[in-house]
């Protein structure tokens, strides 16, 4: 995996170390423009969704439209998550076994069980 502090979190500013960053890792990873192009894209038309609901709450909608509009970003959230777990196996999960290091194995246990609950 291809590690990169060039991303704007917390340990990476130094607000906090990398053992203690509330929000990551601490490790980081080199994204090759088509896929952040692709994920981006994917966040954009989710943030556009919620947007929608927001508006849609401000003007009253009845709850089940609602409900059905928030079924559809949390299907789309899940799209994401699917997407960006395919490359991170293809990529960061590969290359640390090709590497020797099976120690990702148990991190993609762990991650597959939280994604799960």
């Amino acid at each position: 995996m291809s590690e990169n502090l060039n991303v704007d979190c917390c340990c990476e500013k130094n607000e906090v170390s990398e053992s203690t960053c509330p929000y990551c890792s601490g490790k980081h990873k080199e994204r090759d423009e088509e896929e952040v192009k692709t994920l981006m894209n994917r966040l954009k038309r989710i943030e556009g969704q919620v947007r929608g609901v927001e508006g849609m709450l401000e003007n009253n909608a009845y709850c089940t439209d609602i409900l059905m509009q928030v079924s559809a970003i949390t299907s789309a959230l899940n799209s994401f998550n699917k997407a960006l777990l395919a490359n991170h196996i293809k990529t960061c999960v590969a290359e640390n076994i090709r590497k020797g290091n099976d120690d990702v194995i148990d991190e993609l246990v762990v991650t597959m069980q939280k994604l799960m609950k």
